[in-house]
């Protein structure tokens, strides 16, 4: 995608995603055939929910439909809340990881694999899990120290606290069993 296109789009749905309190996160356009795929990734600190990207997908398709910015060849329009496994890039992302496992590459070698405890403008506090039985301990990482990171995913894992979505998520269980 050229970058006038990309930032023709950004221009043309960013205002339409603000109004929904959501981030756009990526824009990408692909060719898929002789169609193309224009694929919307957006996020917020609550997740996204799947009424919301349909809600989404209807008012962007109008907006693209009345522009020009697509052109004239046919397209295919998604879209979809980031995966599980994206690259943890900005400070909204690591604020949003809050209580999960990530798995970073450090810039001076290594990977770490360590819980967020905490997110600030300079850094992250982690919890390293203790290696056979010992306790875990508490680190220090500045962004400047990290190459990339992800999110692991946890299969196993009891619900913590500190985990705004779990926590969320717990509560909804609750109301819809008291709704029951």
């Amino acid at each position: 995608m050229s970058t006038t296109q990309s930032e023709r789009l950004r221009g043309l749905l960013e205002p339409l995603i603000a109004a929904r309190d959501l981030d756009l996160e990526e824009i990408e356009v692909t060719p898929a055939g002789k169609r193309r795929v224009l694929r919307i990734v957006v996020d917020s600190d609550e997740g996204v929910q799947l009424d919301e990207c349909a809600e989404l997908s209807r008012e962007a398709s109008q907006v693209l439909d009345d522009s020009d910015v697509m052109g004239g060849a046919p397209y295919t329009l998604e879209v979809t809340s980031p995966g599980a496994d994206r690259p943890l890039t900005e400070l909204r992302h690591y604020r949003r990881a809050v209580g999960r496992l990530i798995k970073a590459q450090l810039h001076e070698g290594g990977e770490l694999v360590a819980r967020i405890i905490a997110v600030d403008d300079s850094g992250l506090d982690l919890e390293v899990p203790g290696v056979k039985g010992r306790k875990p301990t508490a680190r220090r990482v500045s962004f400047d120290e990290i190459a990339k990171a992800r999110v692991e995913l946890e299969f196993s894992r009891k619900p913590d606290k500190t985990d705004k979505r779990d926590a969320q998520h717990d509560e909804k269980i609750d109301e819809n069993k008291e709704e029951a």
